[in-house]
């Protein structure tokens, strides 16, 4: 795999050779006497750059090479380390207190004069074996010109629906559906076929068929079951898909303090029991999972014509779930089809095949190297669009690197089967540097490009599209994660950490990524972490232990910290040492278990931050000193309240308070206490949730600002609201206006250019009518955002083109273009 550590070292190198370059010019590298050292970097760097772009590189793939790209990779590392602790040091406001400090700047300029032995003696290595040689090339340039057809076709997002060869194998199966049959036991299909086959994609085709499915079944659900089955998140999102998520939550506040599994599912047994129904359970892996789904979470007896699809890759499996009548048993496409399938692909015609019998040889081989798998033919098939036709025979003899790329290698972070939001997966790859903004094109319209790229080469699947018809959300497939979580392995790039898993790596990584784990982690050095996630399911309120703690300063090197799931409980003593992480560029924190309340002064020593999403805190107030960081184009704080106490809770959380037994026990129960009557009296006891948090004067100062909320008018100063129209940038923006004069809210609307959406937290309905006359006559006409949550049951008339009414957070991430 010398092609794939050759790529990643010069997606990194680029990154380095920029940041040496900014270093080198400035006064204080001369100050300290490492200016020399600083250009040497620089131009040895960049020399690595040219050696790696020479053709020789692909060709030339054995060890040796390979183990040279790999040291230049960890090289790149280790320089951008190095010069972004300098750079804070250089963009401090105490810089001369901090170059008085012998120590730190002995530190710093002995880091730099190593790094400058080892990038000698990697240069060397590469002359003395005679690697590399260096050659011009214009190939990049014909690539950037490909990639702009990709990217200016890929709007269309039709990922998988593309498939051809589908329609007689769709109305087989529907054929065993049997629609027409509206009473009778439910009856079990399954849909069986090695990984690419495309059994997903079939089932979605019964599934979203309106004049067969949809309109036949009342109650309809798509669950992706996968290897990493969790029951209880299986049986809310069943739920939520059948009744809607005002019956979740409604259901979830009855069942608080019972156990919550046997109760979501007697209350999907007792509502399924008279109603007809259609699910599919997409991507199961065991019998027990099955025995577990159809014992019980659906119910015993439903003589309603209810019809169940299962999709799976055992046939034994299969066997078990059903009898042989009801498998549907998916073959790979015809050679012909998986030809078509490759020409639509890459707008190959067949006249262009006619006239080149050397052009339909190499197709028709292709398509057989891929087993006639459509999966693999759309992956392959998105690569050569890419490409010359003059350049595909040498493609067909070697693996392209350009699957192995930085993003596409970042996406094994996220656990199996997760569904992946464009913000969210975006917003960490330009955090990561894995983005670059280019003349004329902002940096966040760069990385919806990359992600356009990798759905136009079937490497992700979309899922979702948004308002504007783009993809919203995405899921890897199975057999693509396979691939990229073993290259990743293999690279020392992603190191994922299971709830099973024992494993310690040899090498360092630079990402970590637990799912659900609680297992201990030791040996890694944890100072070289560029990213660490958590993507938990969890039981609510446990603690997830690991190692480090999350605000350890051996983390001082990370640049994105994502915190997403309900089983893990932050605190605001984690909160005040992560703010201490000065290199840190995307913080997100959605646990469900938050003890968070207020944001330090510290929070303006972040000067590299461009995301801060905060969902799900106490926090009121944010700190005067977020103003100083002109980088953030995210603000994201959803301020909740109480709603699930009751009225004599006040009084109880302060008799903790101040109860003597607590007072002298440990200082984490006595903390715990301070904090729950704080965040309480913060909240104000809310029964509905926060209104939203106050921004300080000096908003304006944010020009990169996108995204901003939920700011809560009415506790804003006039100031802070005028200042508002100022972010010429800001696309969405939510606000909470309840006890806010009419004149005082509208300032912070009227004069937005960019604004595209607005999202309504709290108002009345005479408040609403005000603020779409508002929204009408905004030069851009914004999307009035709506939570289904609320009570809009008197919306009237002023519900129209321009209001949404979803069932969403009263802050939801991104989805506009």
């Amino acid at each position: 795999m010398a092609e794939t550590a050759l790529s990643l070292a010069k997606s990194i190198l680029g990154s380095a050779v920029s940041k040496a370059a900014s270093a080198a010019g400035t006064e204080i590298s001369l100050l300290m006497g490492v200016q020399k050292e600083m250009w040497f970097i620089k131009d040895e760097l960049k020399t690595m750059q040219a050696f790696l772009q020479a053709p020789e590189v692909t060709e030339k793939k054995d060890k040796l090479v390979k183990v040279w790209a790999e040291q230049v990779r960890d090289l790149s590392y280790d320089t951008e380390d190095c010069l972004d602790e300098f750079m804070v040091h250089v963009g401090s406001h105490s810089l001369s207190k901090q170059l008085l400090k012998l120590k730190d700047r002995h530190r710093i300029a002995v880091q730099i004069r190593n790094l400058k032995s080892r990038i000698e003696e990697v240069s060397s290595r590469n002359a003395r074996y005679n690697l590399i040689k260096t050659e011009s090339s214009n190939v990049s340039d014909d690539m950037d010109s490909n990639m702009e057809d990709i990217r200016n076709n890929s709007a269309s997002n039709v990922d998988e629906a593309e498939l051809v060869g589908f329609a007689s194998p769709k109305r087989e199966l529907i054929a065993l559906i049997d629609v027409t049959a509206m009473n009778g036991p439910a009856k079990v299909i399954c849909v069986v076929g090695m990984g690419g086959l495309g059994k997903t994609t079939l089932a979605r085709k019964a599934y979203e068929s309106k004049e067969d499915t949809l309109k036949s079944f009342p109650y309809n659900a798509w669950i992706t079951v996968s290897q990493s089955f969790s029951r209880r998140g299986m049986l809310q999102d069943m739920i939520n898909q059948f009744f809607g998520a005002n019956a979740l939550n409604d259901l979830l506040k009855q069942l608080a303090g019972k156990v919550l599994e046997e109760g979501l599912a007697s209350y999907l047994r007792t509502e399924l029991q008279d109603k007809r129904y259609f699910v599919v359970f997409d991507d199961l892996w065991e019998i027990n999972h099955w025995n577990w789904i159809s014992g019980i979470s659906l119910p015993r007896s439903n003589n309603k014509g209810s019809r169940i699809i299962v999709t799976t890759r055992d046939a034994g499996l299969a066997r078990h779930c059903t009898s042989e009548l009801l498998i549907y048993h998916l073959k790979p496409l015809d050679i012909d089809d998986a030809i078509k399938l490759l020409q639509r692909k890459t707008n190959i015609i067949d006249h262009d095949m006619d006239n080149d019998k050397n052009l339909r040889t190499l197709v028709t081989k292709v398509v057989r190297k891929c087993g006639n798998l459509p999966l693999a033919v759309l992956i392959i098939g998105g690569v050569l669009a890419t490409k010359k036709i003059a350049e595909w025979a040498n493609f067909y003899k070697n693996l392209p690197s350009e699957l192995e790329d930085n993003p596409s290698l970042s996406s094994t972070i996220f656990p199996e089967d997760y569904e992946i939001k464009r913000s969210h997966v975006v917003g960490r790859w330009i955090a990561e540097g894995f983005v670059r903004a280019k003349v004329g094109t902002t940096i966040d319209e760069v990385g919806k490009e990359y992600f356009d790229e990798l759905i136009s080469r079937s490497m992700i699947q979309s899922s979702r599209l948004g308002i504007e018809g783009c993809v919203k959300t995405c899921r890897v497939h199975d057999i693509m994660r396979d691939i990229i979580v073993s290259i990743s392995r293999e690279e020392n790039f992603v190191h994922l950490i299971h709830s099973n898993g024992i494993n310690v790596p040899e090498e360092n990584f630079r990402h970590v990524a637990y799912h659900d784990s609680k297992c201990q982690k030791e040996g890694m050095d944890w100072r070289h972490i560029r990213s660490l996630t958590f993507f938990t399911e969890g039981s609510g309120g446990r603690d997830l232990d690991v190692t480090p703690s999350i605000s350890t300063p051996k983390l001082r090197m990370l640049r994105v910290l994502d915190l997403v799931g309900g089983g893990f409980r932050i605190t605001q003593d984690d909160i005040n040492k992560i703010v201490l992480l000065c290199h840190l560029k995307y913080l997100k924190v959605r646990a469900y278990w938050s003890e968070i309340y207020s944001l330090l002064s510290d929070i303006g020593n972040m000067q590299g931050l461009q995301i801060l999403d905060m969902g799900r805190t106490y926090i009121t107030t944010m700190p005067t000193e977020i103003t100083k960081l002109r980088d953030l184009r995210v603000i994201r704080c959803n301020r909740i309240g109480y709603s699930f106490l009751d009225p004599d809770e006040p009084a109880r959380c302060l008799f903790a308070t101040l109860c003597l037994p607590i007072l002298i026990a440990d200082s984490d129960r006595r903390a715990r206490a301070i904090g729950d009557l704080h965040m309480g009296c913060s909240s104000g006891w809310s029964r509905t949730g926060g209104d939203g948090v106050r921004v300080p004067r000096g908003i304006g100062n944010l020009k990169e600002l996108e995204i901003l909320g939920s700011v809560d008018i009415r506790r804003t100063s006039s100031k802070a609201v005028k200042e508002l129209g100022e972010l010429t940038r800001l696309r969405k923006l939510a606000i909470g206006t309840n006890g806010a004069s009419k004149k005082k809210w509208i300032i912070g609307v009227k004069h937005l250019p960019s604004l595209k959406v607005i999202s309504l937290n709290s108002s009345t309905v005479a408040r609403l009518r005000m603020l779409e006359e508002e929204v009408n006559a905004h030069s851009n006409r914004p999307v009035l955002r709506l939570s289904e949550d609320r009570n809009w049951h008197d919306l009237g008339d002023v519900e129209g083109s321009n209001v949404e009414v979803e069932a969403t957070e009263s802050f939801p991430d991104d989805d506009t273009k």
